[in-house]
């Protein structure tokens, strides 16, 4: 006999399972498209707890980018040994690129945040954290000027990548970094 077993309510569980479901619904419709029902529906819930745990739909897409941004944080954190251990940086930083673009559900959030935060003040902490968490990982092996150019030269390449829908010039990717660190000063800038 099949008996329907009650879940109990765990809100902490919900929160959590609203925030996985509005980062997945934001890579494939992105900010503009994404609505509480959506989010509701992937995430397998009643509409009403959307609106319940997340007033208004900026509270549930924040929440969601949240849990981007944590998420990226502690990948951020794994890689820092694997950049401490590397004799060739220019190739880890490829090698990198290549695995964000290999989810590139994951990879959209993070462009669909760049492009929020610019529209939306409070968006924007989040936002500076993912620009400023690989420029922070990757200051103590090259300071921070060629950080900060490094980093613009990954992002360019993989929106490259993203929005011709083409794969990404490994080969290319790795001489450009290579240059830029071999060029680059490493004072403070």
């Amino acid at each position: 006999m099949a008996t329907s077993e009650r879940r109990p309510r765990d809100p902490q569980a919900r929160r959590a399972a609203l925030a996985a479901a509005v980062i997945e619904v934001i890579a494939e419709v992105g900010i503009g498209r994404t609505t509480h029902r959506a989010v509701a529906a992937r995430a397998g819930l009643p509409l009403g707890a959307t609106t319940y745990y997340f007033p208004t739909l900026d509270d549930l897409i924040a929440a969601g980018l949240r849990q981007a941004t944590e998420d990226l944080r502690a990948d951020l954190e794994r890689r820092a040994a694997a950049f401490r251990d590397t004799h060739d940086l220019a190739a880890a930083l490829t090698d990198l690129a290549l695995g964000y673009l290999d989810d590139r559900g994951q990879t959209q959030i993070e462009y669909e945040l760049f492009v929020a935060a610019a529209r939306d003040p409070a968006l924007r902490p989040l936002a500076e954290f993912w620009l400023t968490g690989m420029t922070e990982l990757l200051e103590p092996h090259v300071g921070r000027r060629t950080a900060r150019m490094l980093v613009a030269l990954l992002d360019g390449a993989m929106l490259h990548a993203l929005v011709t829908a083409t794969a990404l010039d490994a080969t290319a990717l790795t001489s450009a970094l290579r240059a830029l660190i071999l060029a680059g000063p490493r004072e403070e800038a």
